[in-house]
């Protein structure tokens, strides 16, 4: 077998594996959309039951109450964004070079959805001048301090400056 079949067939069974991961992750995915709408559903359920015993005064309205404040705080967190979640964690761990440095983050992507087979994340910053500006030292500072708050197998955090250039990269 030529050299070049073999890495022709070595491509096409990357591809194969790839397609195959891919294909059972998606329907992880759908098993937990069903399963949220199952939990929505009950949810309403139990909400309209509530509604019911405070139409009829039995004082299920203070009960409702004190049940809708703590998910409104969790989905405070869920909507904060990536960038505010991963400067939250920096501040809270890092340490003082590293607070300095995620204080020039204003965006990150990638973050939340992770396989543990290619995870890629990006950082944008507002630092300016590409790999040759004053970010790349912040970069690696900033990879670190991801690579702290992410775990990953096989994961990829990238740093970007304000035009989108390449400042560093490191493994989380």
């Amino acid at each position: 077998m030529g050299m070049k079949t073999k890495i022709a067939l070595g491509a096409v069974v990357g591809i194969a594996v790839i397609g195959a991961l891919s294909a059972n992750s998606a329907e992880g995915d759908g098993d937990a959309k069903s399963e949220s709408r199952t939990s929505a559903s009950a949810g309403e359920k139990a909400g309209g039951a509530a509604s019911d015993s405070a139409a009829k005064g039995d004082g299920g309205e203070k009960a409702d109450d004190a049940s809708e404040a703590e998910p409104a705080e969790d989905k405070a967190v869920e909507k904060a964004s990536q960038a505010e979640q991963f400067k939250a964690f920096v501040r809270e761990h890092g340490t003082p070079k590293e607070k300095d440095a995620v204080s020039h983050v204003t965006k990150v992507q990638g973050a939340d959805e992770q396989n543990d087979i290619l995870d890629a994340a990006d950082v944008y910053t507002d630092f300016t001048g590409g790999i040759m500006g004053e970010g790349m030292g912040p970069a690696k500072l900033l990879a670190s301090a991801f690579a702290d708050w992410k775990d990953s197998e096989n994961g990829l955090v990238t740093i970007y400056d304000a035009d989108g250039e390449l400042l560093g990269n490191g493994q989380f």
